[in-house]
């Protein structure tokens, strides 16, 4: 089904995440399993149809799937027989006839910033060791830039300029974006540095975020550190990564930030995709209208 040959394709020509590469081979093993039961085998990927595929979608949207999930699933097709068509397996992609369920809008998941700047001024929750200040390190870095998780774990020390204050990200796309740091980022950048050159590792990993071994970290290890420290200050059950890009991406626009500036930083291919922050932004002026204005109710 020239699954092996997409994926490499992905990962090596179009640079996609180990991550993405991930789900989206998920995604396509998932269609396949499908597809291929006792009483009809598909042997070649042209003979899907888009029968098949709306079957699938009948029988996620039954096993209670989301719709935002389902879309995601649809997209890796419409890229895996893109693929195939451009390089003649197929004649026409099945997917083509296919809509998508519409998905009901949803803001981007936030903790309040002054409360995640409290807990990094905190430093007895960290601790004062490698471990600690690493763990930090992960917190800052992901509040104070807003870059992606895929985007930190390939950061090297060499990424870091600490005389011009900044810090080097290959995004998506293998696209480069310089992102300022703050002060109080600088400090624990140097701080980290210095702990783990007295580390004594039984790896010698060149990432500048490393395991306690001084491995590569995971993304896995990644999710545990930020939950591990949202937990002390949210209750929501959303405690991602992902949620602390959104926390920086809302708080530079309720103070006052350019959208472009924002979508600069974030490293978005176009402004719609950094639109969306205006909306939690929106709400935010509502709920201080409601507090603040005697006529608000």
């Amino acid at each position: 089904m020239f699954l092996e040959q997409f994926i490499a394709y992905i990962k090596y020509e179009k640079r996609y995440s180990p991550h993405t590469a991930s789900a989206y081979e998920s995604d396509l093993t998932q269609f396949f399993t499908f597809l291929n039961h006792p009483d009809a085998v598909v042997n070649h990927p042209a003979e899907i149809t888009h029968h098949q595929i709306r079957n699938w979608m009948v029988e996620l949207m039954n096993a209670g799937i989301a719709a935002r999930s389902i879309n995601r699933k649809i997209a890796t097709l419409r890229k895996y027989f893109k693929f195939l068509l451009q390089g003649g397996q197929i004649s026409a992609s099945p997917v083509a006839r296919i809509q998508t369920p519409k998905v009901a809008k949803q803001l981007p998941v936030v903790v309040e910033d002054e409360k995640l700047s409290k807990l990094l001024d905190n430093d007895e929750v960290f601790g004062a060791n490698f471990q600690g200040m690493r763990d930090k390190l992960v917190i800052e870095l992901l509040f104070g830039t807003g870059m992606r998780l895929a985007e930190l774990l390939g950061l090297t020390s060499e990424d870091i300029n600490m005389y011009e204050g900044t810090v080097k990200v290959l995004g998506k796309r293998n696209k480069q974006r310089i992102i300022p740091l703050n002060t109080e980022l600088r400090q624990v950048i140097l701080k980290h540095a210095e702990l783990k050159k007295n580390e004594i590792f039984a790896n010698n990993s060149l990432k500048l975020i490393v395991t306690n071994k001084g491995a590569d970290a995971y993304p896995k290890m990644i999710y545990l550190i930020v939950q591990k420290y949202l937990t002390y200050i949210s209750t929501q059950n959303k405690k991602s990564p992902h949620v602390l890009r959104h926390t920086f991406a809302t708080s530079l626009l309720n103070k006052g930030a350019d959208l472009n500036a924002i979508k600069d930083l974030l490293g978005h291919a176009s402004l719609s995709a950094t639109q969306v922050y205006t909306h939690n932004s929106v709400e935010r002026l509502k709920s201080i209208y409601k507090q603040a204005h005697p006529k608000a109710n």
